[in-house]
């Protein structure tokens, strides 16, 4: 009887361990699902944010976040460095995806250091417009408001592989007017949180 009881609580916990790995880590290795209402927004079309966006005559980037998403906290420090040394070339804002009714943008501007604009999308409009359905996910579009990049940062949770920095790749590309470059779909397959608002 004792040795059923440990083979029963060792089989408990073994699953239990599973079950934990599972939630942090196995399904944010998988392609976010994409929703059975999905619109998508090519590549090269010029996009309608439906939001008040000052325009300042260079490359808008926009960094959908999700402050409850494990991913989306894992790559902010990745995001903040591209901001120091992109921010006088391109227009960093961060576009925030939450359902919690009591969370402002300026609270998620402090508790993250973020020193660009944050706006809260929580109809998931400005996310729609831009074909936007996991986080984090960056957007990227040229002076003329076309998208030039949609997807993610790198292929590495901590976005530590250099060779996969394929947000930083997109804004080297289009600062130096080079060839857009072709990316696998590691870049543009969303992998992540799905949005919190999102229809499945």
């Amino acid at each position: 009887m004792k040795k059923l009881f440990v083979y029963l609580s060792l089989a408990l916990i073994s699953l239990g361990i599973v079950v934990v790995f599972w939630k942090q880590e196995l399904v944010y290795n998988l392609p976010t699902p994409q929703p059975c209402n999905y619109k998508p927004v090519e590549v090269g079309q010029a996009l309608v944010i439906p939001y008040n966006i000052e325009k300042k005559n260079k490359p808008l980037f926009l960094h959908f976040f999700n402050p409850e998403c494990p991913c989306s906290r894992f790559n902010i420090k990745h995001f903040k460095a591209l901001i120091r040394d992109y921010g006088k070339q391109v227009d960093f804002k961060v576009v925030i995806q939450s359902t919690d009714s009591t969370l402002s943008a300026d609270e998620i501007k402090d508790e993250f250091d973020l020193d660009v604009e944050c706006i809260l999308d929580r109809d998931k409009k400005i996310a729609n417009s831009c074909g936007v359905y996991s986080t984090p996910q960056a957007v990227l579009t040229d002076v003329t408001g076309n998208l030039y990049y949609r997807g993610n940062y790198n292929k590495a949770r901590y976005c530590t592989n250099k060779t996969s920095d394929f947000a930083q790749i997109a804004i080297d590309s289009l600062l130096k007017n080079s060839n857009k470059p072709i990316f696998s779909a590691l870049a543009t397959r969303p992998y992540g949180c799905t949005l919190p608002t999102c229809d499945k």
